[in-house]
């Protein structure tokens, strides 16, 4: 189990936000906002030689504002080359882009579920663009009737697709990684979502970095615990770094 960290930027800023409040029409509830750049955080990890964090771009691509949070990535990405993943408006045509900048692999959600159901042709075109060792698949859910969907486009549109541990595993044969934000947790410090860790852990495939709500170490003890120590973990608003309790440099220390 490693702690892979987070970088998520919002209007040109490094940002927590409250998971599934982010819309057009409403902007977005705020948990912490840092004066730091993102370049900032990169080196922290550099620093600690941490791998396998994730960039994520939160506005709408082709918007001035996701103009501003490319370029707080492309700043964190020269920072810790080859060390970062990035997601957020990722396509054939922009995936190479990414990887050029210094990106270890690109996050892909909506490009590969769309209408409501995994595309095939598209995740066999991203594979073929960026390399299946170069692609991470977002399975971010929201839970609706007790079932566990994928969402996309920021996580307020649901697909048709429920997550499940044998398709966790299919899909381990087109990816080199997972990222699954439980978002009705995301950003809200309650705890983590336990029942989602289990269909995690009951798959048989890739690595798998799951997000949301931990916030404290009996929550990280838990993750070990169910995903007998397969599932990594990413903290977002409760670190100290970004506003909160949690000792970053105590994470880094369990963590090693």
């Amino acid at each position: 189990m490693e702690f892979r960290p987070c970088i998520d930027i919002h209007n040109g800023a490094v940002k927590q936000l409250v998971g599934g409040s982010l819309s057009d029409a409403d902007g977005a509830t705020e948990n912490f906002v840092s004066e730091q750049p993102a370049s900032f955080y990169a080196d922290l990890y550099r620093r600690n030689n941490l791998i396998g964090g994730h960039i994520i771009l939160l506005d709408k691509t082709g918007t001035e504002a996701y103009d501003k949070d490319l370029e707080q990535a492309k700043s964190a990405m020269a920072a810790w080359p080859g060390a970062l993943q990035i997601g957020g408006g990722v396509n054939p045509e922009n995936a190479e882009e990414f990887l050029d900048m210094g990106a270890s692999h690109v996050i892909v959600t909506s490009f590969v579920f769309q209408d409501g159901r995994i595309r095939y042709d598209n995740l066999d075109e991203m594979k073929y663009v960026v390399g299946r060792k170069h692609l991470v698949l977002d399975l971010s859910v929201r839970k609706k009737d007790d079932t566990y969907y994928i969402v996309t486009d920021r996580w307020q549109k649901f697909t048709d697709e429920e997550l499940t541990p044998e398709l966790i595993t299919s899909l381990s044969y087109h990816c080199d990684e997972f990222l699954v934000h439980a978002v009705n947790v995301e950003g809200t410090g309650m705890g983590i979502d336990e029942d989602l860790l289990r269909i995690l852990a009951a798959s048989k495939g890739n690595p798998t970095t799951y997000a949301g709500g931990v916030s404290s170490f009996d929550d990280i003890e838990t993750i070990r615990d169910i995903g007998a120590g397969r599932i990594h973990f990413t903290i977002g608003s409760k670190l100290d770094i970004f506003g909160g309790n949690l000792s970053f440099a105590d994470i880094v220390d369990y963590s090693k």
